[in-house]
């Protein structure tokens, strides 16, 4: 029996999109070839739906709590929201933007058949508003035939669950023809993954407004005949190896970004000069930044400038890396970082990042999925963080279980951590690796500045709001009015029982000439004390100190 397009449907298909993802996504994985043969694309529209189903979950316990009910606007709005705050790759960026499109339209209808009919089309027109340079035979070629065969099936007064259904079917027959129109995909022999993604999208879709499922996987083979389905299935025999591009840039960067439009514009041409794969998708204050480039950091760089990243997530493709089945390394270090300058130091020095934000540290699942992209068979975790210890801890036995051997470096701060990925040496024995490791984050004692939100007791006495707090490993023992000479006092304390470097680590508020106040400090009241310092981006603490 069919069902009105309402808060209600779009709970649905989200719960059903999730599980014909979950279905399909090893299927997807296996057919990516394009942009880059990262085998990734089903996992990262999987996570990418997930965050959406949670934010669609977290919109109705709201309004239960409240005694209220969720209307069309509010389920669609956190939808694509949840969406865009977490997606994965360019195919789940992509995504994201068609459910935004889609959102413009139904937010302020009833739902109706000719309402859901421009929702598609504006969804599919805004996805070629957000690549940089859109390619025939994606996913865009299929979000544009759904639209259109909503537009026939609209004008034949169907309804919303017959223009659904019309809709997918339009996608599943454009999907067929990815391989003529796009060559990677004709060599390697099998359909556009991101679009195979959006077909079982689509299908979802169709199911929530109908009742009907229909859960039969579609073949992806590109000489398959089209089978009466909703999803994807590799074909015996299909094999991506080799037909990604070598030379393409080395790096896949991600992050989100608080910046307004103008600042984003700008950040669009910088990054198209920077590398490839551009798709920048968002609004409101908030997007989704998605590049493939050669240098990472140049890359969160200019997010910097354009505005506030975070959550941000470097992942490096290596020459080999660029099949169906990513060749395994010796050995990776994944390492959770506050900042996306830090990000993308660690990035450069061969780590993979995991960027957070204040107040949204990683679940273990997340921990678990940096260390399956890392693609190796040894993994030094380092949480930077000692509220994580139990989270990463979770995260390292899941991976195990998995076949990779994890060591949990226990480092309580980004400093300890950077100094244990100074002497990280992936070609001496593991064990050896964790000592040295361990060793260099133990003997780095970490201090932070932060500044107080209310009045309340510590170690130095009561604070008050806007008061400045220098913690030393962990306890706060000063407690001032300027940040400068906090920090003074801090190091002063820090170097009274010896040192030979210090780390400094400038947050995003943090001004040039605080590091060089700091550093001319050191050098006329500590003599051979060598200072370091970095641009770590982090919004909790303007400034971490480290002393080795």
């Amino acid at each position: 029996m069919p069902h009105p397009l309402d808060a209600a449907a779009v709970r649905s298909w989200c719960g059903l999109a999730l599980e014909a993802l979950g279905r399909e996504r090893e299927r997807i994985d296996a057919i990516n070839v394009y942009p880059v043969a990262d085998g990734d694309t089903g996992t990262n529209l999987y996570l990418t739906l997930e965050s959406a189903a949670r934010a669609v979950e977290a919109a109705f316990d709201g309004h239960t709590s409240a005694g209220t009910a969720p209307c069309l606007a509010d389920a669609i709005g956190a939808m694509a929201h949840g969406a865009l705050i977490g997606a994965r790759g360019n195919s789940g960026t992509i995504v994201a933007q068609l459910l935004r499109g889609m959102t413009e339209v139904l937010a302020a209808t009833d739902g109706s058949a000719d309402a859901l009919r421009r929702a598609l089309r504006r969804a599919a027109a805004s996805t070629y508003e957000a690549v940089a340079h859109p390619v025939e035979g994606t996913v865009l070629t299929v979000a544009t035939a759904a639209a259109d065969a909503a537009e026939r099936a609209a004008a034949g007064a169907a309804g919303a669950a017959e223009v659904a259904r019309a809709a997918h079917e339009g996608a599943r027959t454009a999907l067929q023809a990815t391989p003529g129109q796009l060559a990677v995909l004709g060599r390697a022999g099998v359909v556009d993954a991101g679009g195979c993604g959006l077909v079982a999208l689509l299908g979802a879709l169709a199911d929530a407004l109908s009742g009907e499922v229909s859960a039969t996987p579609v073949a992806v083979r590109a000489d398959a005949p089209l089978p009466e389905a909703a999803g994807c299935e590799v074909a015996d025999g299909v094999a991506a190896d080799g037909c990604g591009d070598p030379e393409g840039p080395a790096f896949e960067v991600i992050y989100l970004l608080e910046a307004g439009d103008a600042a984003v514009a700008r950040l669009r041409t910088r990054l198209d000069g920077l590398g490839d794969s551009l798709v920048v998708v968002g609004g409101d204050g908030l997007w989704n930044v998605h590049v493939h480039v050669d240098d990472a950091g140049a890359a969160v760089e200019a997010g910097i400038e354009a505005g506030r990243p975070y959550r941000v997530r470097i992942t490096h493709f290596g020459g080999a890396s660029r099949t169906k089945e990513p060749a395994m390394t010796a050995r990776a270090v994944v390492a959770v970082v506050p900042g996306a300058g830090l990000a993308g130091l660690c990035a450069e020095a061969g780590a993979m990042p995991v960027s957070v934000r204040p107040g949204e540290p990683p679940a273990s699942g997340e921990l678990v999925q940096a260390i399956r992209q890392a693609h190796a068979r040894e993994v030094m975790l380092l949480p930077n963080d000692p509220d994580l210890r139990h989270t990463a801890a979770a995260a390292a036995e899941q991976a195990r279980t998995e076949g990779v051997r994890v060591a949990l470096i226990p480092t309580r701060s980004a400093v300890q951590g950077i100094a244990a990925l100074a002497v990280h040496e992936p070609d001496r024995s593991f064990d050896e690796d964790v000592v040295a490791m361990t060793a260099a984050a133990g003997a780095t004692r970490y201090a932070e500045l932060a500044v107080a939100e209310r009045q309340s007791w510590t170690m130095a006495g009561v604070c008050q709001a806007g008061d400045v707090l220098g913690l030393i490993d962990g306890d706060v023992v000063v407690i001032g009015s300027d940040l400068t000479r906090t920090a003074m006092t801090v190091l002063d304390r820090m170097l009274s029982a010896g040192g030979e470097m210090v780390t400094l680590v400038l947050g995003a508020d943090a001004s040039g000439a605080l590091a060089e106040r700091l550093e001319r400090h050191v050098r006329e009241r500590h003599l051979a004390v060598d200072t370091v310092v970095y641009e770590g981006g982090q919004h909790a603490a303007p400034l971490l100190i480290g002393v080795e």
